[in-house]
């Protein structure tokens, strides 16, 4: 399997997203489904069962890019750095019964910072490899 930096950032990304999911779930007990008023991961971070859920969703999506091959990488590294850029920055608007994921301030700059590095190495490396055409 050819290794690359789109392959390396996909697996740790997606490992790393896929733990806070779960571990997620262990200190989500009573909180409700949506809550705006989330349980603090690692005492920083707000989270509810759906903010997991996505987070569960994301790891594996980066997982599974991880392990295939450098254009499956390379594309869900763009399309997971994409969303996270756009959730970073509508992030810092989002309050009230708006905010489905219980976001806090953490969570935004969090979400800015996996967009930069994701996006980063997604357009940056892997040149000779573009990403897979969008499908409808």
């Amino acid at each position: 399997m050819k290794t690359s930096p789109n392959r390396m950032l996909a697996t740790i990304f997606g490992a790393v997203y896929l733990l806070v999911g779960i571990i997620g779930f262990t200190i989500t007990a009573g909180v409700g489904f949506a809550s705006q008023d989330g349980a603090l991961l690692l005492g920083l971070f707000m989270v509810n069962p759906l903010h997991n859920i996505a987070h569960v969703l994301i790891g594996a999506a980066l997982l599974i890019g991880g392990v295939s091959n450098v254009r499956a990488a390379k594309s869900v590294n763009i399309v997971v750095g994409a969303a996270y850029l756009l959730l970073g920055i509508v992030g810092f608007f989002v309050s009230g019964p708006v905010n489905v994921l219980a976001l806090n301030m953490p969570d935004h700059f969090l979400h800015l910072g996996s967009a930069v590095l994701l996006l980063g190495i997604g357009l940056g490396t892997d040149k000779s490899t573009s990403p897979a055409p969008a499908t409808a």
